[in-house]
């Protein structure tokens, strides 16, 4: 899944089985460095002396296989659970009106698509069916989900309306390709996303009328876990190359391709997301050896620890603002 869950963790381009993929993207035991590190950051304690600009959303293993969605409010406080913890709920994703959560679980005894209310109440599910499903994203006018299926062939991207529940191939790549993380640009007519068909994992935006593609990542260095920031014009990724044992945050500008490295930590780092307000960046490290989410202060490079429970935590995302 090229969101680089173990899979391209574990370095690009690495074959699972259908199940083994998502069981391994949902438990993200991703392999950890293997040289020593140095000039570790300066990160300054949750609540230290900021708070999120809005409530961050994550999810957290629990051990056994399970893990539960939390939120770190924005106005402090210990986090909140989503879910119950009883199955493995991850990839989670705000609703553009941030009242809802839209996540992957095996709880069905597939991997399928699932919300929860913030407000309350427990998870329905999206879709029923015998595919495995996750990675979803819906469109900033809320009418259309993006997602990753196998339904009817390799793991494609998908849309589906909202409305009325009907669903449409987007992209398939090549028998054994595994994409990831879709995200669609607040236009709600590009969508960035990664797959690895082409020498490792590469992150391409697809123009969801016309289904043309491009490549934004170089060949040599490849990208997973992209994201688009707030105003559309830049996208985020990580950038690992082949069994190295760190990864970095780059951030790319789509009008003139210029990129710059936002986290360059001595560690495996994931995750990225910005804040609404493009204020910050949001992503996983396992700089202390086990996963924990950060935040990284765009304008001053200021870093904070979001969490700091037993058990990683990661695939951080901001509420959108209502």
């Amino acid at each position: 899944m090229a969101r680089e869950f173990p899979s391209n963790a574990d370095g690009p381009g690495r074959q699972l089985s259908r199940r083994s993929l998502l069981e391994t993207l949902l438990s993200l035991s991703v392999v950890g460095c293997s040289e020593p590190r140095t000039a570790v950051p300066d990160v300054l304690p949750a609540g230290a002396l900021s708070s999120p600009p809005t409530d961050l959303l994550y999810s957290r293993a629990l051990g056994e296989g399970k893990r539960v969605l939390c939120i770190a409010s924005a106005g402090g406080g210990p986090e909140r659970r989503l879910t119950d913890g009883s199955a493995s709920d991850g990839l989670p994703r705000w609703t553009p009106d941030g009242h809802s959560v839209i996540f992957s679980s095996n709880r069905s005894g597939t991997w399928q698509l699932w919300q929860v209310a913030v407000g309350g109440g427990g998870p329905t599910r999206l879709r029923a069916n015998a595919c495995d499903e996750s990675q979803a994203d819906l469109s900033p006018d809320g009418k259309t989900l993006a997602f990753l299926s196998d339904c009817g062939g390799p793991q494609s991207l998908w849309l589906m309306g909202m409305a009325d529940g009907t669903p449409r191939l987007l992209v398939r790549h090549g028998r054994r390709s595994v994409l990831g993380n879709p995200h669609w640009n607040r236009d709600a007519r590009r969508i960035v996303f990664s797959s690895n068909h082409d020498l490792g994992h590469q992150i391409y935006v697809v123009d969801v009328v016309s289904g043309n593609e491009r490549r934004l990542s170089s060949l040599l260095s490849g990208g997973c876990e992209p994201r688009f920031s707030p105003d559309g014009q830049r996208v985020v990724h990580v950038t690992r190359g082949h069994h190295r044992p760190t990864s970095r945050l780059v951030e790319t500008d789509l009008a003139s391709g210029a990129q710059k490295t936002l986290v360059d930590w001595p560690a495996l780092n994931y995750d990225p997301a910005y804040s609404p307000d493009r204020t910050e960046l949001a992503f996983a490290s396992n700089l202390t050896g086990e996963y924990q989410v950060y935040r990284l202060r765009l304008a001053d490079g200021k870093i904070f620890r979001v969490t700091s429970r037993p058990g990683e935590a990661r695939e951080p995302d901001y509420r959108p603002p209502r």
